[in-house]
């Protein structure tokens, strides 16, 4: 089954924060050699054990929503397989909740959760930050890949 690709609304004017659903996500989607000069002069380097410690797993979006009360957050319902989690992911002002249902994503599974906007959180949707306003982009796959694969 192939999937298809949608182009994410435009942005809006205002520029958005990195928050804790796309900030360290934007160094796990890109590769080391498309990394800018300042943003692969902050990272430093670590080894496979740490690298291993991070499990991130497919998942398919059964649904999303707007957080009351926040421009950038939306709520996601997200299938690994054996488990639906919760993530609260700072996107909205790129991607519509109606375009995330059915998509395959990347997860990050072993985070530990938190609240933003009193909304908990069970995990991180990965993304690249793009273009000159950092604007996330979702890390997302061209074959087909069974919700639950693990990423290595």
């Amino acid at each position: 089954m192939e999937e298809e690709i949608t182009r994410p609304a435009q942005p809006s004017a205002a520029t958005p924060t990195a928050t804790p659903a796309t900030a360290p996500a934007a160094a796990a989607a890109a590769p080391a050699a498309a990394a800018s000069p300042a943003v692969a002069g902050k990272l430093g380097k670590i080894g496979i054990e740490d690298f291993l410690k991070v499990e991130m797993r497919v998942g398919q979006v059964q649904s999303a929503e707007k957080v009351a009360g926040a421009d950038k957050l939306l709520k996601v319902m997200v299938d690994l397989g054996d488990e639906v989690r919760q993530i609260v992911a700072g996107i909205a002002t790129v991607y519509t909740p109606e375009q995330l249902v059915g998509r395959k994503v990347v997860v990050v599974c072993n985070l530990e959760p938190r609240k933003l906007r009193g909304v908990e959180s069970n995990g991180m949707i990965v993304a690249a930050s793009a273009g000159p306003d950092g604007q996330p982009v979702i890390a997302g796959f061209l074959e087909d890949v069974p919700v639950g694969a693990r990423l290595k």
